[in-house]
């Protein structure tokens, strides 16, 4: 009787499953799967190693086509690194400061204060070094896709060889994830790409969890602090409703309990 139910169970849950990545004709894309990273959850929160991979993963692989404009060093004090350490990364980074006194602008090693570098000074360069793509700001992308978290990790670890009959022009590659198929970057993560420096296997997909959560936390940095106050809030109206409850019940009670006749004259 239990085996019974555990296989229609798992064929429900199979069926669920299939209805949340099925694929429509008129679709030019395979939809990503759902994935359980750890910050889903109205309790729960972001993992910060893994925020800490992520940071590692994109400062090696992605950094050199994609900029994270919308945060600075200093975000990430508190949450993945100490202020000791983000300072020496910060410094490890050439600067453009200025104008000087001389009216020139200079380089200076980078503070906490500065924003993560751009690889490219403006989008004619990039376009230029990436054959007329161009890469686009990772900050919101977790926002700016309809799948977030698993659009990213989807697309990482979603490249194959291209189906027979279909061609591809010049310089793209196929990647089913990505709307068309046909995508300029080519696959980026392979296993042991990347030393983590807390011992974990740098596998494809360990990489691809990794940095996909990184810019989960950069799409949505207060998510932590949102939640913490939301919880505070829900007690806080939780207490006050139990207290006017208690307040009316013992308020009202010498109403309730009086006694009223009328005697007729």
């Amino acid at each position: 009787m239990f085996q019974r139910v555990s296989l229609t169970a798992a064929a429900a849950l199979g069926t669920v499953s299939f209805a949340k990545t099925s694929v429509k004709c008129s679709d030019d894309h395979v939809p990503a799967v759902e994935y359980d990273f750890p910050m889903k959850g109205g309790l729960s929160s972001y993992d910060a190693m893994s925020i800490r991979r992520g940071f590692q993963v994109y400062r090696q692989v992605c950094a050199s086509c994609h900029s994270v404009n919308k945060i600075a060093f200093r975000n990430m004090v508190g949450v993945s690194h100490t202020e000791e350490q983000m300072k020496a990364i910060a410094e490890s980074y050439e600067v453009v400061d200025g104008p000087n006194d001389e009216g020139e602008m200079f380089e200076r090693p980078g503070k906490l204060s500065d924003r993560l570098p751009s690889p490219y000074e403006n989008e004619e360069q990039a376009r230029a070094s990436n054959a007329g793509a161009l890469p686009p700001d990772l900050s919101c992308m977790v926002k700016a896709r309809h799948d977030g978290a698993n659009y990213i990790f989807a697309l990482l670890t979603g490249y194959v060889d291209t189906p027979a009959g279909k061609q591809l022009p010049a310089g793209l590659h196929y990647n089913p994830y990505f709307s068309g198929g046909a995508i300029a970057m080519a696959k980026q993560l392979t296993d042991g790409q990347v030393e983590y420096e807390d011992g974990t296997p740098a596998t494809e997909a360990q990489m691809a969890k990794d940095v996909a959560v990184f810019l989960a936390w950069t799409s949505e940095p207060e998510m932590d602090d949102r939640k913490k106050a939301g919880m505070k809030m829900l007690i806080g109206v939780f207490c006050a409703v139990a207290v006017t409850a208690v307040y009316k019940r013992f308020r009202w009670s010498i109403f309730k309990t009086q006694k009223h006749s009328w005697v007729k004259k």
